[in-house]
């Protein structure tokens, strides 16, 4: 088995010295470059995101530069979602955002973790794990998502909050670690 299937698959893989993901995160950090130095909304930004993210992107999708994919493949967009400065998608398991989703400046969605012990560690181990957000979800400024963790549909999350656990639906959450302060009205 490749490690990228064994990253797909959400098992311990080699991502440091693995020549194939090497290539693929490369080929991704040149198309950030080309995307975050286009002029906004320009020919040359659209095709940027289009390559990135290996498809068509879906209607009303709005991302603002600088913006950061460590693959740009495995994140999936909902419509109307809208990603605002500063943004950083560690997509080596997939992150899938709903629709109509808005993200604030300087969110994370970190898909990866690393072996708690150096030496497996200093080997380039890393396991990734998919990122689930539902649809009409906010994010304020400065949220970390981490790995394995899905938020259900209609959330909102403060600012500057840490969400290391699932969400569910219609939830207002803030803190480090995140914890539910209401659930809201549908």
């Amino acid at each position: 088995m490749s490690e990228k299937e064994k990253m797909l698959n959400g098992e311990w893989h080699n991502a440091n010295f693995d020549k194939e993901l090497l290539a693929e995160r490369n080929k991704a950090e040149i198309l950030c470059h080309h995307f975050n130095m286009a002029l906004p909304s320009s020919k040359e930004q659209t095709l940027a995101l289009k390559e990135l993210l290996n498809t068509e992107p879906p209607q009303g999708l709005t991302i603002l530069s600088p913006v950061y994919f460590d693959y740009g493949s495995l994140t999936h967009f909902g419509e109307g979602t809208f990603v605002n400065h500063g943004c950083y998608f560690m997509d080596g398991g997939t992150i899938n955002i709903g629709k109509n989703v808005f993200i604030g400046p300087f969110c994370g969605f970190y898909t990866a973790s690393h072996p708690l012990k150096s030496a497996p560690r200093n080997e380039g181990l890393e396991r990734a794990l998919p990122i689930t957000i539902g649809d009409n979800c906010w994010f304020g400024a400065n949220v970390t998502v981490l790995q394995g963790v899905t938020i259900g549909n209609g959330c909102v999350i403060a600012a500057g909050s840490v969400i290391n656990q699932d969400i569910p639906d219609n939830s207002l959450v803030a803190g480090v670690p995140a914890t539910i302060k209401k659930q809201i009205a549908s």
